[in-house]
């Protein structure tokens, strides 16, 4: 079997893009803070009621769409669905 490295077209744009998800409790959001395609691994900053972790997960693919999972229940947490704030002009 080939070992194959999947690349992700332009991911230095999606650095420190931001995504919430509601967990039924609480919002947690995530913030991309590197995307490494060598490895497959993406690391994020998660908040959490106020805590602040920094963690690395792997990046899996479905299709054409990048994810990882997180959580008790592994939710599914597409890439494409973050999205850059505050970048005023």
């Amino acid at each position: 079997m080939e070992n194959q490295v999947t690349t992700y077209q332009d991911h230095r744009r999606y650095y420190l893009s931001e995504f919430s998800l509601y967990d039924g409790d609480h919002f947690v959001t995530f913030n991309i803070v590197d995307i490494n395609t060598d490895n497959n691994t993406i690391t994020v900053a998660i908040t959490n009621e106020g805590r602040i972790s920094v963690c690395t997960f792997d990046l899996c693919r479905d299709g054409e769409r990048f994810y990882f999972e997180y959580g008790l229940y592994q939710e599914h947490i597409a890439v494409d669905d973050f999205e850059q704030i505050g970048e005023d002009d």
